[in-house]
C-alpha cells in the first residue's frame, strides 16, 4: 500500500494499513538484505520515521498508542545508529568535495574520508551483535503490526477532519517555533529541530495528498528541499561535534584548519538558504493551514 490516506474510506483501516505496509516493508529490509545489512537498517529507519509521522498526526485521539508505539519504534531505531551514523560522516566528507576552493581542502576532505571510513570499519568490526540486533528489530516491527489491531478511531468524516488539523496545527507549530529559534541562535540542536519539522510536514503532506493532488505535491517539494539542506546542515554540525571530541581522529594542524573552513563556510551556506526556504514553506499561520486542511479532507471524504 502507497504511503496515503484515502478519504472516504474506513479512517482506521487506512492507519493501520499505511503503517503495517512500513513496518513489513522494514521486516523486508532486515530479511532480505539485497544491498547488505547496514543498507537495509539504513532503509528500516526511513520506514520507521514514516510510521512515526503518521502516528504524530493522529495522536490527538490515541494518545496512550502514540506514546507506547512512538517509543517502540524510537528505541528499536537507536539501537541500529551507531554504525550508520558513521557511514553519514562519511557522506558528508564525499559532500564537502564539491564545495572545496582550493587543493589543501581537497586534501584535507580526501584524508578525512579515509579516515572516517577507517573508524565506521572498526566501529562495525566490534559491533559484532548486529545481526542480533537486526533481528530483534525485525520482532519488533511485528509486535508493532500487531499493536495496530487496538488502533479504533470515530471515521465520521467531519471527526477525522478535526482529528487531522489538530496534528497538523500541531506540527506546523513546532516548525514556527524552531524557526524562530534558528534567527536567534546558532545552536545546531535548534536547526536540528527544524529539519525534523520538515521532514514530518513532507511526510504529512504525502499522507493527504489526494485532498488536493497538484497543491500537496508543490509543498511537498518545497518540504523535500528544506529537509534535504538541513540534512547536509545537521551532518555538518554531527561533524565538528566529532572532531571537538575526537580531535585526534583527523590530525591536526593546518589540514584540520583547511578541513574546518570550508565545513563552517557550506554549513553558513546552508543555513542561509534553509531559513530562506522555511520562510516561505511556514508562511502560513498553523491555524489558518489546519482549517484549511480540514476543509479540504472534509469536502473529499464526503464526496
Amino acid at each position: 500500500m502507497s504511503y496515503r490516506i484515502r478519504p472516504g474510506r474506513s479512517f482506521t483501516a487506512e492507519v493501520r494499513a499505511v503503517a503495517a505496509a512500513q513496518l513489513r516493508l522494514a521486516i523486508a529490509s532486515f530479511e532480505e538484505q539485497p544491498d547488505g545489512l547496514h543498507e537495509a537498517i539504513h532503509e528500516a529507519r526511513k520506514k520507521y520515521k514514516r510510521v512515526r509521522a503518521l502516528y504524530r498526526l493522529i495522536a490527538a485521539d490515541a494518545k496512550d498508542f502514540f506514546v507506547r508505539e512512538n517509543a517502540r519504534l524510537r528505541d528499536t531505531a537507536a539501537t541500529l545508529s551507531l554504525v550508520r551514523d558513521a557511514t553519514a560522516l562519511i557522506e558528508t566528507a564525499t559532500y564537502l568535495q564539491d564545495h572545496a576552493l582550493n587543493p589543501e581542502e581537497e586534501t584535507a576532505l580526501a584524508h578525512a574520508r579515509a579516515a572516517l571510513t577507517a573508524r565506521r570499519d572498526a566501529l562495525a568490526a566490534g559491533e559484532h551483535d548486529l545481526p542480533e540486533k537486526a533481528q530483534a528489530a525485525s520482532e519488533s516491527c511485528r509486535e508493532a503490526i500487531a499493536a495496530l489491531s487496538h488502533l479504533t478511531f470515530d471515521d465520521a468524516p467531519r471527526k477525522t477532519a478535526r482529528r487531522l488539523a489538530r496534528g497538523w496545527r500541531k506540527n506546523l507549530s513546532r516548525a514556527r517555533t524552531a524557526l524562530a529559534a534558528c534567527h536567534t541562535s546558532a545552536h545546531a540542536e535548534v536547526f536540528h529541530e527544524l529539519r525534523k519539522s520538515a521532514q514530518t510536514y513532507w511526510m504529512h503532506l504525502s499522507l493527504l495528498r489526494d485532498v488536493w493532488p497538484s497543491a500537496m505535491a508543490a509543498k511537498r517539494a518545497e518540504a523535500k528541499a528544506l529537509f534535504t539542506t538541513l540534512g547536509h546542515e545537521h551532518d555538518l554540525a554531527l561533524l565538528v561535534a566529532l572532531l571537538d571530541s575526537e580531535p585526534g581522529i583527523l590530525g591536526g594542524g593546518a589540514e584540520l584548519s583547511h578541513l574546518l573552513g570550508v565545513i563552517i563556510r557550506q554549513q553558513q551556506e546552508l543555513r542561509r538558504t534553509a531559513l530562506h526556504l522555511a520562510e516561505q514553506i511556514f508562511a502560513d499561520t498553523p491555524e489558518r493551514e489546519s482549517m484549511i486542511i480540514e476543509a479540504l479532507w472534509t469536502a473529499a471524504a464526503t464526496e
